[in-house]
């Protein structure tokens, strides 16, 4: 599925972003548009330059992060697992129905991540990166996951929107709520609106 494109202006000011940013963890029954969704997954890893360059900076460019988001409310979309296709950017659907409670339980019960309507699910593919720089590519992933989170967070905010970093889960639990193999789960990003 096509994404709506991003907008690549907008306000409130990057500065009063940065002022205002909370994790948030409390979030209303508000569905999300098909325009947020776009927005921030663009945010995440959408690419910014005509060579391809991402919206977060990644080592020797070999993008070994996976985008998931896992669905339950967002208009025009059935709920379900989407995986975010960032050349294309657009949403291929990995498994249908909702599994926010199953990743919630997964996520040591943090409960409010089974009421936001979305969340997304940044994963690692190791062996993208450690095949040119080793062992430290581990150590260069997790950081461009941070990059990634902290965009993710800044572009929730400009849409008045709320969120919040977790990382404490069970990863095995995870990757079977969320129905990935090839990938290890790194942080979960619930969004919605707050409550």
């Amino acid at each position: 599925m096509k994404l709506p494109e991003p907008r690549r202006k907008g306000k409130p000011s990057l500065e009063e972003v940065i002022v205002a940013r909370r994790s948030i963890r409390e979030f209303s029954d508000q569905s999300l548009t098909l325009q947020e969704l776009s927005q921030i997954l663009w945010a995440a890893q959408g690419v910014t330059s005509r060579w391809g360059g991402r919206a977060a900076p990644s080592a020797g460019a070999l993008f070994p992060v996976d985008t998931f988001v896992v669905v339950g409310n967002v208009e025009s979309l059935e709920a379900g697992v989407y995986k975010y296709s960032v050349k294309e950017h657009s949403l291929q659907k990995t498994f249908s129905g909702d599994v926010r409670r199953e990743l919630a339980e997964a996520s040591l019960s943090q409960d409010f991540i089974a009421v936001a309507p979305a969340s997304i699910v940044l994963a690692a593919v190791y062996d993208r990166i450690t095949v040119k720089y080793g062992r430290r590519g581990h150590r260069y992933t997790d950081i461009e996951i941070g990059h990634i989170g902290q965009n993710i967070y800044l572009q929730a905010e400009a849409l008045d929107l709320g969120t919040v970093a977790i990382g404490a889960f069970h990863d095995e639990e995870v990757k079977r709520a969320v129905h990935i193999s090839e990938a290890e789960p790194i942080y979960i990003m619930p969004v919605g609106h707050r409550a």
